[in-house]
């Protein structure tokens, strides 16, 4: 009768373990899908101010993400420096998740440009999701005598070079106006702005003759009449400004610069929490809906996963650092 009664006994405790090993099979399997909470709200910092393509593009991503994990995702700008104010915030926030950093290709060409950063940016953080790229446009006031990238170009000499706004020190648009200079010889003398909004806003007002700022940025004031586009900096025309010529097709062959927008996290952030995150934005670009309000704004969207967004990150940074050495840009 004891040994019955001990059978029976083994048998339920090894139901039991069967049960608790299942039940924490489904934890798992919860917290590596949408099930995954955060202990507080997600931080969106996003290195220019509002207004600009890089902002635009983390408030839709935020609002996307917000409704599908059913938790509280805030957007919050840290602009100057070229981002590496918001960059640093991020770098020394806990690495759990909640925080990250929406960055573009300044991020890899800060290193290049800045002498002293407070941070490091090979090392400080953890690829996350990228979102796409996307192209930058030359504009000039809508009243301008500057119809084409020739005209623009016939209004510079070393006496007087001609004034171009750009999103910031180091920024994509920077670097696209140093690279056209250099390979037209023609001097422009550049102006940097906190971030494409206001960028393309002096543009507006008349206040600079010329802008480069992101696709996404112009396309708005395009729209309204209130500054013309004259080139793309893309290889390829992008679609919601089809009738605006590349730079490369007036006559600069192989003239090409574009963008990234992407979200990084603290370096130490848990391989599971970037899965989990780059899982579910991934659904999110999966999205008719975001695909074509992405694509109207001139995003290429891309699918990576952390890893691979991680190495052209990398390779972006040893790319502009050769470009910036060439131009001799530094920023004290």
């Amino acid at each position: 009768m004891k040994t019955l009664f001990k059978h029976r006994r083994s048998l339920a405790l090894l139901a039991l373990a069967v049960l608790a090993t299942a039940a924490a099979g489904l934890w798992q399997a919860r917290t590596g899908t949408a099930a995954m909470r955060f202990e507080k709200p997600i931080t969106i910092v996003v290195t220019f101010p509002p207004g600009g393509g890089t902002d635009l593009l983390a408030r839709k991503l935020g609002a996307a993400l917000q409704e599908r994990i059913g938790q509280t995702v805030v957007v919050e700008n840290r602009p100057g420096a070229s981002g590496n104010i918001g960059a640093r915030e991020v770098a020394q926030a806990k690495a759990d998740g909640s925080t990250l950093l929406m960055a573009n290709s300044s991020f890899a060409i800060n290193p290049g440009v800045y002498q002293h950063l407070d941070f490091d940016p090979r090392k400080d953080f953890k690829a996350v999701f990228n979102a796409g790229t996307i192209a930058s446009v030359l504009v000039v006031p809508l009243h301008s005598s500057i119809y084409s990238l020739a005209d623009a170009l016939a209004q510079t000499s070393a006496a007087q070079p001609l004034a171009f706004a750009s999103c910031g020190n180091g920024t994509p648009q920077h670097m696209a106006g140093e690279m056209l200079a250099q390979a037209t010889h023609r001097p422009l003398q550049h102006i940097p702005f906190k971030g494409c909004g206001p960028a393309i806003t002096a543009v507006a007002a008349d206040q600079v003759p010329l802008g480069v700022v992101t696709a996404s940025s112009a396309a708005p004031l395009i729209e309204a009449g209130r500054v013309r586009a004259i080139a793309i900096t893309a290889p390829q025309r992008v679609a919601q400004l089809a009738e605006v010529p590349t730079v490369a097709e007036q006559g600069v062959k192989a003239f090409a610069v574009e963008q990234w927008h992407g979200l990084l996290a603290p370096a130490a952030t848990p391989d599971a929490v970037v899965a989990h995150l780059n899982e579910v934005l991934g659904q999110i670009l999966s999205d008719p809906v975001m695909q074509q309000a992405l694509m109207q704004q001139g995003y290429t969207l891309l699918k990576q996963t952390p890893v691979q967004f991680a190495q052209q990150i990398q390779a972006d940074m040893d790319r502009y650092a050769a470009v910036t050495q060439s131009l001799g840009l530094k920023v004290d």
